[in-house]
C-alpha cells in the first residue's frame, strides 16, 4: 500500500452566519494552542474548577453539578435525557420542532416512553396545552427546547412550564444549545432542574466539551435509579466523581476543548451576561430590520423571534439551495436551509456569540440582497441596508 501524499490543511475563510458553528473569538483559538497538561494534572485540576464556576455564570445557576460534557452538544443533550429517563418513564416531549424529535428518539433509546405536546412548527408551547398533556399522560418527565435551532422561535414564558411540570412532580429538562451566552436563560429563577447546552453557538467554542448542569434533585434521581444507565461513558453517576470533589479518573478529558471553552466563558464573564443578552438581542435587531425592510419576513412572530437565530422566509419561486450556494461561492457566507417542515421555506441566518458584530451584519444583509436579486426576487436592497445601518447607529 503506497503512502498517502495529503497536502496542508488550508480550509477556506468563512464568515460563518449560519445555525452554528459561529465565528472563534482569536483569544479562544489562542487558548487551544497553549501546551497540553494531564487530565488529572493538577493545574488542570484548576481549569476544571474555573470552568465550572464560569458555566455557572452562564447558565445563571448555583447546581454543584455543572460541568462539560466530553463531546458535542448532541452528548451533553444524550446526557441529560438518557440518566433521567428509566425504562418505563413517560417523558413529554415538544411537538414544535426538530430536536423535540431528536428528544424523542432519545427517549426510547433510553428505554421511555416519548408523547408530545403539540403546537405549529415555529410557534411556542401553550402552557394550557402542556397541563392538557399532564393531566392526560402523567409523564415523570418534562422536556423543552428554549431556543428552536429549526425554526427560530424562543419559548417566551418559561416559568410557568416549569411550574406546572413541578405540581405534577415532574422534572424539567431545556434545551438551551442556541440560548446559552446569548439569549436570557436564569435556570435558577426559572425552575429549570437540568439545561444542556453547545459551545459552538452563542459561546462561540469549537465543539467538543458541551455545558450541562444539574440541580440536586435531577441528581438524585440520577444517583437512586434502579437500572444502570445505559451509556457507560454518559452515566453522570460516574463522572461526577471525575468533575466532582474525588476528581477520579473517567475518560481521557478533551483537554484541548476545556481550555477553549474556559477562555469562551472568561470572555462571557468580562462582557457580562445582561450586556452579552442585549448586544445579541440588538444585532438581530438590526439584521431582522434589514430584511424586513427588503420586503422579507421571518417565521416566527415577534413575540417569541429567537435573536440568535433567525428564520428568514423565502419569496415565492426562490430556491433555498441556490441562495445558500450563491453566498457561500460569491461572499464566503455560510446559512442554512430550513429543516423539517419549514425545509425549502426559510433560511436560517445565525447572530451568535462573536459573530454577532456590526460589520458581519451589515455584510450578510447585502450579500442577501445581491444573492436573491440573482433569482429575480423583488427585494429592495437599499432599504434593508439603510435599516440596518439605523438600528447599528451608522
Amino acid at each position: 500500500m503506497e503512502r498517502p501524499r495529503v497536502g496542508e490543511l488550508a480550509p477556506p475563510d468563512r464568515l460563518l452566519m449560519g445555525p452554528g458553528p459561529s465565528e472563534v473569538h482569536p483569544r479562544v483559538l489562542r487558548a487551544m494552542s497553549t501546551p497540553l497538561v494531564g487530565h488529572l494534572d493538577p493545574s488542570f485540576i484548576d481549569v476544571m474548577d474555573d470552568v465550572q464556576d464560569l458555566l455557572r455564570y452562564a447558565f445563571q445557576t448555583e447546581n454543584q453539578w455543572t460541568i462539560p460534557v466530553s463531546g458535542t452538544g448532541s452528548a451533553s443533550m444524550e446526557a441529560a435525557i438518557g440518566n433521567l429517563t428509566e425504562p418505563g418513564d413517560t417523558v413529554l416531549v415538544p411537538g414544535n420542532g426538530y430536536f423535540g424529535e431528536r428528544m424523542a428518539a432519545m427517549v426510547t433509546r433510553a428505554g421511555g416512553d416519548p408523547v408530545f405536546v403539540e403546537a405549529p412548527w415555529g410557534e411556542p408551547l401553550d402552557p394550557v396545552a402542556v397541563e392538557d398533556a399532564f393531566t392526560e399522560y402523567r409523564p415523570d418527565l418534562f422536556a423543552f427546547v428554549h431556543a428552536e435551532t429549526s425554526t427560530g422561535a424562543k419559548q417566551p414564558n418559561v416559568p410557568e412550564l416549569t411550574a406546572i411540570a413541578h405540581d405534577h412532580d415532574a422534572l424539567v429538562i431545556a434545551d438551551t444549545v442556541t440560548s446559552l451566552g446569548g439569549v436570557e436563560l436564569r435556570v435558577d429563577e426559572w425552575g429549570i432542574d437540568v439545561a444542556y447546552a453547545g459551545p459552538q453557538k452563542c459561546l462561540s467554542c469549537p465543539p467538543g466539551a458541551s455545558p450541562l448542569t444539574l440541580n440536586d434533585r435531577a441528581m438524585a434521581k440520577i444517583c437512586t435509579r434502579d437500572t444502570p444507565v445505559r451509556s457507560w461513558y454518559l452515566d453522570l453517576s460516574l463522572l461526577q466523581e471525575y468533575w466532582g470533589d474525588e476528581r477520579a479518573y473517567h475518560h481521557t478529558a478533551p483537554i484541548t476543548n476545556v481550555y477553549a471553552l474556559r477562555e469562551a466563558l472568561r470572555l462571557v464573564a468580562e462582557e457580562g451576561i445582561e450586556n452579552r443578552w442585549e448586544r445579541h438581542r440588538r444585532m438581530a435587531g438590526a439584521l431582522k430590520a434589514g430584511v424586513e425592510a427588503m420586503g422579507l419576513e421571518l417565521n416566527p412572530e415577534d413575540d417569541w423571534w429567537l435573536p440568535s437565530l433567525n428564520a428568514v422566509r423565502l419569496p415565492e419561486g426562490v430556491d433555498d439551495d441556490a441562495v445558500i450556494a450563491f453566498l457561500l461561492e460569491e461572499y464566503g457566507i455560510e446559512v442554512a436551509g430550513g429543516l423539517g417542515d419549514l425545509a425549502g421555506d426559510v433560511l436560517r441566518i445565525g447572530c451568535m456569540g462573536h459573530s454577532a458584530r456590526p460589520g458581519n451584519v451589515l455584510t450578510l444583509v447585502a450579500a442577501l440582497g445581491d444573492a436573491l436579486e440573482a433569482q429575480n426576487a423583488a427585494v429592495e436592497t437599499s432599504a434593508g441596508l439603510d435599516a440596518t445601518r439605523t438600528l447599528l447607529g451608522r
